[in-house]
């Protein structure tokens, strides 16, 4: 195991997940990337995008920030970085392209009409990630 994908959205699951993802990465001796997929506005707009992006950065500094700190005392590899898009196919593309070995996530825990309606990300995720896909509840 040598590359580790963890999907984070600063819900309690995702703060779980980081925490699993952490130890997983620890044990293995692997790179840990946490990615953050904030969704643009439909249609979305080349200027609402960057503006998007910039704002989405600073709001994911300060919990990447005390991420990092969680991670100093474990001596890990840790990457963070946020994306826009449709977050499974953000998180998806990101694991193909560095090859990782699993990807960790936290289960948002909504009601069976919202998953009907809006869809399960971590589902899709399962569906179509190439590698191992762990759902922290």
């Amino acid at each position: 195991m040598k590359n580790i994908v963890m999907a984070y959205d600063t819900s309690e699951q995702a703060k779980k997940a980081f925490d699993f993802a952490a130890e997983m990465a620890q044990k293995y001796g692997a790179q840990l990337t946490v990615l953050s997929v904030v969704r643009p506005p439909e249609p979305a707009e080349s200027v609402e995008t960057g503006a998007m992006l910039e704002e989405a950065s600073h709001i994911y500094a300060a919990d990447f920030a005390k991420l990092k700190k969680k991670t100093a005392p474990l001596k890990i590899k840790a990457k963070f970085e946020v994306a826009i898009g449709h977050p499974a196919e953000k998180i998806i593309q990101r694991a193909n392209a560095l090859k990782a070995d699993a990807i960790v996530m936290g289960h948002r825990g909504k009601s069976l009409m919202e998953r009907w309606l809006l869809g399960s990300i971590s589902k899709r995720v399962i569906s179509y990630a190439h590698c191992t896909v762990i759902v922290v509840r």
